[in-house]
């Protein structure tokens, strides 16, 4: 397997992960890892560690990237299904309302997970946040200097 450095020259080399089946494995609600454990324990609350191989979950910073993800997904694939509908037809607005509201919801809902769980994996893959087991807090590293 090719090593890959990350962190610069200085850091130590690890192995590189396989980035798109970890994403795939994560998109999947499985662990990044094995493929075989839960990734999630609930709807989007992450698991704290694999049931089948132990990887740590509870450090990973998903944040706000998946939301805006699905934002930018359902939206042009929404927007551009209505703008495509109002150029064909000649529905009233609550017709629109009636088609587009729900598929927005139902789209935005069914997304979420997956593509939190691809980033996840994305995570993984990197050795980002606590995945690589060198995060540390800054005030450990007498270099950062000192919080006042």
């Amino acid at each position: 397997m090719e090593e890959q450095v990350y962190g610069g020259a200085a850091a130590q080399k690890k192995p590189e992960r396989p980035l798109w089946e970890a994403m795939k494995r994560g998109f999947l609600g499985r662990c990044p890892n094995c493929g075989e454990g839960k990734l999630f324990r609930a709807y989007l609350k992450t698991a704290d560690q694999c049931t089948e191989c132990g990887e740590e979950f509870h450090h990973h910073r998903a944040d706000d990237l998946p939301a805006y993800l699905v934002i930018f997904i359902v939206g042009h694939v929404v927007v551009g299904a209505f703008m495509g509908m109002e150029a064909f037809t000649d529905w009233p607005g609550w017709v629109h309302l009636s088609i587009w509201v729900p598929i927005t919801l139902i789209m935005s809902l069914a997304l979420i997970g997956p593509i939190k769980g691809s980033i996840v994996g994305l995570q993984w893959a990197y050795y980002m946040h606590g995945f690589g087991e060198e995060d540390e807090p800054a005030d450990t590293h007498p270099e950062l200097g000192k919080h006042s």
